[in-house]
């Protein structure tokens, strides 16, 4: 069998890393990088489960899970955030796959949240399709905190089975997440010569709304979907001011997210 390492990124996640690390025990290696400001029992919780755990400073959501995947022992690299979920049904789909061929890049995985009450399976937050099993040998991490991505230089497969995406634990943590998003993606444009023009905060917040609750049918999941668009839009909103507080030298203090891949990941702190 084609041996795996799970990567996991985490700070305080004490009340969600049992779950996620118990819904991955099938994999040959666990190796957990926990943020030196973690101050709950997230790095207990992590050295009783995993193989390996580093305790190091937050350099932004691409860093650490660069440095995470770096201390792996085998080629085939496994991406969870605390907050999700494996099912035993995709654990074994992936080994299937794997057993069958391991020639490609990687596989990607459709990841299905869970918030307000019920799997959202519409709007911005599904589909949601992420390379998460891939061959470490073949990846590279491109683009910026907290949008960083793996691509592959060989081809990827999409396979059948869900991640179990429990995001937030209410609208007050969607919010609180959005605060926090919205202000790396602020400094992340700012970084790349990004600047904000008066249609950015007209045009691109109700048009992210249109694009989420009618084009991609996010009124089917009822008033879930309809909070969704628009926190989503909000969050649009506020990273562009943001973006325009920076250009006045008046922002606040750099700010980190919880851990996590796209951890993001409301869809609005997990896109562009």
């Amino acid at each position: 069998m084609t041996p795996v390492s799970a990567c996991v990124i985490a700070c305080n996640e004490e009340a969600v890393l049992a779950r996620c690390l118990d819904s991955i025990t099938w994999v040959d290696e666990i190796v957990i990088v926990v943020d030196a400001k973690s101050h709950d029992r997230t790095e207990e919780i992590a050295r009783s489960r995993a193989a390996r755990v580093e305790v190091r400073p937050y350099e932004g959501d691409i860093e650490q899970k660069r440095y995470c995947t770096e201390l792996a022992s085998h080629d085939w690299v496994l991406i969870v955030d605390p907050d999700e979920v494996i099912t035993e049904a995709l654990a074994r789909e992936l080994r299937q796959q794997l057993d069958r061929d391991t020639s490609g890049g990687g596989y990607e995985i459709n990841r299905i949240t869970y918030h307000l009450g019920r799997w959202i399976r519409h709007g911005d937050f599904f589909p949601d399709w992420k390379l998460r099993l891939f061959r470490r040998s073949a990846a590279r991490w491109v683009g910026t905190n907290p949008h960083g991505r793996v691509v592959v230089d060989t081809g990827t497969q999409r396979v059948s089975g869900e991640i179990h995406h429990y995001s937030y634990i209410d609208l007050a943590d969607h919010v609180s997440r959005i605060q926090s998003f919205s202000t790396m993606a602020a400094q992340g444009m700012w970084k790349a010569g990004r600047r904000v023009r008066l249609s950015d905060l007209v045009l691109r917040p109700p048009a992210r709304f249109f694009r989420a609750y009618l084009l991609k049918s996010g009124v089917r999941d009822g008033m879930a979907g309809f909070i969704i668009a628009a926190a989503t839009s909000f969050y649009v909103f506020l990273k562009y001011a943001k973006l325009w507080e920076l250009a006045r030298g008046t922002q606040g203090p750099t700010v980190q997210p919880k851990s996590g891949a796209e951890s993001a990941d409301a869809r609005g702190p997990r896109r562009s």
